[in-house]
Formats: structure tokens, sequence, C-alpha cells
């Protein structure tokens, strides 16, 4: 735990002197019709397993694509995807997909209760900690720290990211910080959180 308080400490002071070029969101709408096959045009894909972009924070987007192209993220979909981008591509999808508003979901009521009092307090007794530490009671994200936004994200795409950080499939959070906390969280819990997140507004 003292290792991912520090880390969180030092997040801001890591990510934020990152330099990234520009980006122009009308040449990223341009280039993001390749994209909109799963994501849609405006970044708010149909299909719950695929994540939404509208409104993820430039340099969090980017990154993602670097790690995919690089193979510090693995995905049989998105690797072949970004190979071909140049930094100066990442940069305009990035642009783009950042200025489109996300649409909310709708949150099992069944699960909200229990998904709300772990986003917003964690669970002490397993060492899980609150997801609004680091991603905002709204969901907004911390883009200077590189923590995305996570409001109406799909609730199907958020559980399954936080099974494959626990089962180390996914491994590019920064200190293994996700990992760490998914790894303490039960299946039930994780459920309840992907759904709060949906409907969180």
């Amino acid at each position: 735990m003292n290792k991912w308080l520090v880390s969180l400490s030092l997040a801001g002071f890591l990510v934020s002197p990152m330099v990234h070029a520009a980006g122009d969101a009308t040449a990223g709408q341009q280039k993001s019709a390749v994209c909109a096959g799963c994501h849609a045009a405006d970044g708010n894909s149909v299909n719950p397993i695929w994540p939404k972009l509208a409104g993820l924070a430039p340099a969090y987007i980017v990154k993602q694509l670097n790690e995919y192209k690089s193979g510090a993220r693995q995905d049989p979909v998105m690797a072949p995807m970004a190979m071909p981008l140049g930094e100066q591509d990442m940069e305009d999808l990035a642009a783009y997909f950042s200025t489109q508003q996300r649409q909310g979901g709708e949150a099992d009521p069944a699960k909200v209760a229990v998904g709300e009092t772990i986003y917003r307090g964690g669970n002490s007794a397993a060492g899980v900690s609150a997801c609004a530490a680091c991603h905002a009671p709204n969901g907004v994200g911390n883009p200077a720290a590189g923590f995305p936004a996570l409001a109406g994200q799909h609730a199907a795409y958020t559980e399954k990211t936080l099974k494959d950080f626990r089962a180390g499939a996914r491994n590019n959070d920064m200190a293994q910080m996700m990992q760490d906390i998914a790894g303490r969280m039960t299946d039930a819990e994780i459920a309840a959180v992907s759904q709060y997140v949906q409907g969180l507004r």
C-alpha cells in the first residue's frame, strides 16, 4: 500500500512534464473513420466490450495507442490498428476524441449500492483503495496524473479491464497500481463497481 501511495503522489510529477505535439481535432476527425467501425464516429461505442473514447484525455489516448503499437499493451485487434500510426496521427486522433461528449449509461440498480461504496470508499478490510481517489468522485479522472475518465464507460469493458489487470493480462499501469487494486477485488465487487461507473454522471 505504501508503494501505491508514493506512486500516486509522484504521478503528477512524472506525467505532467511529458511534452506532446499539438493535436489537430479537425485532422483527427478525418483520420478517425477507421476507428469509427468499433468506437463510433463520436467515440461512443455501441458494443459494450469496446471502450468509449469520447472525453478521454489526449495524453491517455496517445499513451494507449503507443503501447498497442509497441506491444506494451496486448490486444489482437488494436495492435494492427495502431501499427501504421505516426505520433502526429495519434495526437490528432486524441485531440478529436477528447473533445467529444461521452454518453452516459444506466447502472444495474441491484449493484449500485455496493459499487458506490467501493468506488467512493474502497474496501479497507481487503486493502482496496477508493476508485475516486484517482478517478475523481464524479469519474472525470485526473488527466495530469494519467488516470482516465471512467464516468459512463461500458460496464462490460470496465469489468473485463479490471479482471485483466487482476490476472496480469494487462500490465501497462503505472507502478502496477491497478494490478494491485484489482488483485484484491472479488468478482462481485468488480461487477458492482463496473455497473456504478456505467451510470456515473
